[in-house]
């Protein structure tokens, strides 16, 4: 089985980081979460809210709990609302299903982690994040 590195999700961090100061997004958190959601790797831009860390954590934490995007999340959301309120409610506030994080795959397709942004756009998020993981030569799904 394949886990995923604390280099991989410094690497994943770093390109992520580079592709939004390539863009000219504001600000970032990027959070790095193990297989089992643990936190592997942070980095908080200079600039970033304080709100970045947990709005990303709680994105990436939701993808690799559900094994799909956040934004895949967030549709199911719309059409299942009691559910994910609950869901969110009896994660602790561990959970967001907004767009800005995917899975992390190994070359198998098995999912090994998960990576979250946040400070722009759910489309912004969600770009970065992708690639930071190709960045590393791993899918994003």
């Amino acid at each position: 089985m394949t886990q995923l590195t604390l280099q991989q999700a410094n690497q994943i961090i770093a390109a992520a980081l580079a592709q939004s100061k390539a863009s000219g997004y504001q600000p970032m958190g990027i959070a790095v979460l193990d297989a089992s959601g643990n936190l592997k790797a942070f980095a908080g831009e200079d600039g970033a809210s304080m709100f970045r860390f947990d709005v990303a954590r709680a994105k990436a934490w939701g993808a690799v709990g559900m094994g799909v995007s956040s934004r895949t999340l967030a549709q199911r959301a719309k059409d299942n609302p009691n559910f994910f309120v609950s869901l969110a409610a009896t994660a602790g506030g561990k959970f967001l299903a907004q767009p800005g994080a995917v899975v992390i795959k190994d070359a198998q397709g098995k999912v090994i982690g998960a990576v979250g942004a946040s400070g722009g756009t759910g489309d912004e998020d969600e770009a970065i994040c992708m690639a930071g993981v190709a960045a590393v030569g791993l899918a994003a799904g």
